[in-house]
């Protein structure tokens, strides 16, 4: 085989559209306008230095360290940006961290670590807002916890038994909308309503007006109920089977019987009150009031009957101030969060959730959301360009939008003072 030399060519051609499209959201004046000013001697931009660090992301990479060992050659012929070293784009970051917060629960001695960052948060949601399919009138929020295992300095041991961070998300539809970290050591219920008044908080000075709120029974709580209440038009959330709920479920006397291909089972409705003993204690009995129990009931293989209800039935259930919807619209509605899961999967594989760079949470915490910010605006992309590019559909994952659009032979030439993307291949792209 021969070899002969050849200017250099950049296998990640299509990676160009994907910074222009950036260009057209005005990105890098957004950040130039939320983020601390940077002294007029700095040489990379905030545009520069985050349009970098999402290149690597987009095209495959994993890490910042990237940018110096396997993107340095492809992106520093770019001149729609200047490249920074990985060091200058992590220091960057590190600037852009809080400190983290100390929490205690009433009734426990566990100390609670964790980071809220709201200037980025308000970044991230400012730059929705410029997305044409972020519609922020009466969305469905989506709030969960995630474990993330890590074995970084400060990490606490999860309840899996390893170390790491849980932070908590709030998602509307396929987009993240806010970011709170917690250490490994807090369940995703305590202190969450200090999390979801921030999140509504943020949200609302936006102009994001939450219509629908889903969540699961982490989120089944007093202080937590009553805070969504306050900040939601209406709220599914899964109830905890406790006493006071299996008791009130064996006085249910209607139960419409549903048959599938797969299994029989039961669902009623109730009205109920819940924590009634516990607002007694907080002195707040007049914030209650009740909402509709929708229960589903399946029969128990092992025949074992429930001591309260005395059936023999696994039951779940979701609590709602709902009255409008059918018991079967409630539950099908409520089922569809389960795509948050997807979300938390997409995070941390396509970008780099499970591959954090610092040792603290609150740096971690600048890392977690700058890739949730690439991870909306490839959601941005991705809709924008399956209707200029044949090969790509709306639910590619990243690997494939890679394979099929980011590979893409190209070369920059100077021709008459004025720079040109010379492609090289059949390539179907509507300009």
């Amino acid at each position: 085989m021969k070899l002969l030399k050849s200017p250099h060519i950049s296998p990640f051609g299509g990676l160009n559209f994907v910074l222009e499209e950036f260009d057209r959201l005005n990105v890098g004046n957004l950040l130039s306008q939320e983020l601390p000013a940077l002294p007029k001697q700095t040489y990379y931009s905030w545009r520069d230095l985050f349009y970098s660090f999402w290149s690597v992301l987009l095209c495959g990479g994993s890490c910042a360290e990237d940018l110096a060992e396997n993107f340095k050659l492809s992106l520093s012929k770019n001149p729609l940006l200047k490249v920074p070293s990985p060091d200058r784009v992590l220091d960057r970051m590190k600037q852009l961290a809080n400190s983290s917060q100390i929490y205690t629960t009433p009734r426990g001695e566990r100390e609670h670590e964790f980071c809220h960052n709201d200037l980025l948060n308000m970044l991230n949601i400012k730059l929705l807002k410029r997305m044409p399919s972020f519609n922020k009138k009466a969305v469905t929020l989506d709030y969960d916890n995630t474990l993330i295992f890590t074995n970084k300095e400060d990490a606490n041991m999860t309840y899996k038994k390893q170390f790491g961070y849980a932070p908590g998300v709030g998602i509307v539809g396929n987009k993240v909308v806010y970011i709170e970290n917690r250490n490994g050591n807090s369940a995703a219920q305590n202190l969450q309503e200090m999390t979801l008044s921030r999140m509504f908080r943020l949200l609302g000075d936006e102009g994001v007006t939450v219509d629908k709120f889903r969540a699961d029974g982490a989120s089944y709580q007093l202080k937590t109920l009553l805070t969504i209440r306050e900040n939601t038009q209406k709220f599914y959330v899964r109830a905890n089977l406790s006493e006071a709920v299996t008791s009130v479920i064996g006085t249910i006397e209607n139960w419409t019987k549903i048959q599938t291909d797969q299994q029989e089972f039961f669902r009623g409705e109730i009205e109920y009150t819940p924590f009634k003993n516990q607002a007694k204690r907080d002195k707040c009995t007049h914030l209650l009031q009740p909402y509709r129990l929708v229960v589903t009931k399946v029969k128990r293989a092992d025949g074992q009957l429930n001591f309260f209800t005395q059936e023999a039935y696994n039951y779940h259930c979701i609590i709602t101030n709902d009255y409008e919807m059918t018991l079967d619209q409630i539950v099908m509605f409520y089922n569809q969060r389960g795509a948050i899961e997807r979300q938390f999967d997409v995070l941390k594989n396509d970008f780099s959730w499970k591959n954090m760079p610092f040792s603290k949470i609150s740096q971690n915490t600048v890392f977690l959301i700058f890739t949730a910010i690439c991870r909306n605006l490839y959601d941005h992309i991705i809709l924008t360009f399956t209707t200029k590019f044949k090969q790509l559909t709306p639910r590619d994952r990243l690997k494939k939008f890679i394979f099929r659009f980011i590979c893409l032979p190209a070369k920059w030439i100077k021709k008459a003072r004025q720079w040109q993307l010379r492609i090289y291949g059949q390539v179907a792209f509507k300009t």
